[in-house]
């Protein structure tokens, strides 16, 4: 039985590498006539629209990696399907985000007018502009419509975080934060940490301090998927989750929930994929939150893919 520590360096690397290898290996189940035969429509959509977002960040990070090319080559084809605008609609009150997004994630690849368009149809219509929604779903249209290179009529991004949930989160109970729409609003404001969220200093410090109160929470919690984002969170403020005492215990707790084929078999540990669960029932409790892991780790690692001879995963099961 092994008694050796595993860091947080290992622990990133074991992560990323078998997050990226389910993502590439499953990646492709999501545009087959057995998905659209088993999984609802929308969710289905929906994990098409981030399987997407998840390329480009991989794209940026690790363009070499040979799993990218697999995700990559779903997103194109599914961005050249002309059904595809039309399932964007079918659930009206996410309609016009899912159409956004996809307009915003287009890949290069993927030769169709069809995101154009849909682009022209928002810009026309009333989204592109301020209203009734609330100061977060304001950030979210602000960074898609950035994205796409769409003319809106949304504040700076300053004015949209003062509006924020985060500037007044130091005087709440922890336990009353939504620990997901904080992550989120942090990586609107730095492009899931690719650029600098331009805070000042002493508002960056107070955000991370929140974070970081977050993550110890969650990880309590052994909320996964949460824990997840707010690392990518510590890192869109500056920090490095490798070293934060939080963020290296919730890359610790990751790496031990982390399945043998590269999974995180769920979003929590109380939501964990039954050891009798059939292939479709494992496939919906793990893929949102190990694209978010691989997501993470992409770019906190800046794209490494060294693996370890002994993946942190297995040594820390060895400790047990």
């Amino acid at each position: 039985m092994s008694t050796r520590s595993v860091g947080p360096d290992e622990a990133v690397t074991s992560l990323s590498v078998g997050a990226r290898r389910w993502m590439g290996l499953h990646a492709a189940y999501l545009n087959s006539p057995a998905a659209q035969a088993e999984l609802p429509v929308t969710p289905r959509v929906k994990a098409l629209l981030q399987l997407a977002m998840l390329r480009r960040y991989w794209e940026k990070c690790a363009p070499a990696d040979p799993s990218l090319a697999e995700v990559t080559g779903v997103v194109e084809q599914v961005w050249q399907r002309p059904d595809f605008p039309q399932l964007l609609t079918l659930e009206g009150r996410h309609a016009r985000q899912f159409e956004l997004m996809y307009a915003a994630l287009a890949p290069a690849g993927a030769a169709t007018d069809a995101p154009r368009a849909v682009l022209a149809r928002l810009a026309a219509g009333s989204y592109l502009a301020p209203g009734r929604k609330p100061p977060f779903l304001h950030l979210e249209a602000r960074f898609y419509s950035d994205l796409a290179g769409a003319p809106h009529r949304f504040a700076p991004y300053e004015e949209l975080y003062e509006a924020s949930l985060l500037p007044r989160a130091a005087t709440l109970p922890v336990a009353d934060l939504d620990g997901c729409q904080v992550a989120h609003t942090l990586f609107y404001l730095s492009d899931f940490g690719l650029r600098d969220p331009r805070l000042p200093e002493q508002e960056r410090e107070r955000a991370l301090r929140v974070v970081e109160r977050l993550t110890d929470h969650c990880v309590g919690l052994g909320d996964w998927d949460v824990v997840a984002k707010l690392l990518l969170a510590q890192y869109c403020l500056g920090a490095d989750p490798l070293r934060t005492p939080s963020g290296a215990a919730g890359l610790r707790m990751l790496a031990a929930a982390q399945a043998p084929d590269g999974a995180i078999p769920g979003r929590s540990a109380t939501e964990r994929a039954s050891a009798d669960a059939t292939p479709v029932e494992y496939f919906r409790k793990s893929y949102k939150v190990t694209l978010v892991v691989a997501l993470m780790t992409l770019v906190v690692t800046g794209g490494r893919t060294d693996e370890p001879a002994l993946t942190a995963a297995t040594a820390i099961r060895e400790t047990l």
